[in-house]
């Protein structure tokens, strides 16, 4: 009978291990669509400074905004949400045209939103964007 607690404390760590794990993978679920972002995207109009900080051909990251904004051609901006829709985290780096997102490695293209690399599976939601006088304004009535 010296046995039985022992197996008992193994069954109650499995089952507590079992239910941790449980938790994890729903807190990572690929199920969502715009990560844990209430609003993935500004409810006011957002401004951003001078469009001339974006470069042509490459894109900045406006990490305080949750915004990334993007310059295929001179004078032409666009700009999407920069949380990342698996999980919400806010993207970190931006390399060319390509943004990281630090918690599961999702990749996005910042000209277009659209997924390069997952576990993300749904695009960074457009944001719309005005120059007003050489500075950038994102947000809606922008």
């Amino acid at each position: 009978m010296p046995g039985l607690p022992a197996a008992r404390r193994t069954v109650l760590k499995g089952a507590a291990l079992a239910g941790a794990a449980g938790l994890g993978a729903a807190a990572c679920s690929t199920e969502s669509k715009l990560g844990h972002a209430k609003n993935p995207t500004p409810t006011a109009p957002v401004p951003l400074g001078a469009a001339s900080e974006v470069p042509v051909g490459g894109a900045k990251l406006y990490r305080e905004a949750r915004l990334v904004v993007s310059c295929p051609v001179k004078g032409e901006y666009k700009a999407f949400s920069a949380q990342c829709t698996h999980g919400g985290c806010v993207l970190t780096k931006i390399e060319g045209t390509e943004g990281h997102c630090p918690c599961h490695g999702s990749r996005f293209d910042t000209t277009t939103g659209e997924v390069i690399e997952g576990p993300a599976t749904v695009p960074l939601p457009a944001v719309p964007l005005t120059t007003e006088d050489g500075n950038l304004v994102a947000g809606p009535d922008a």
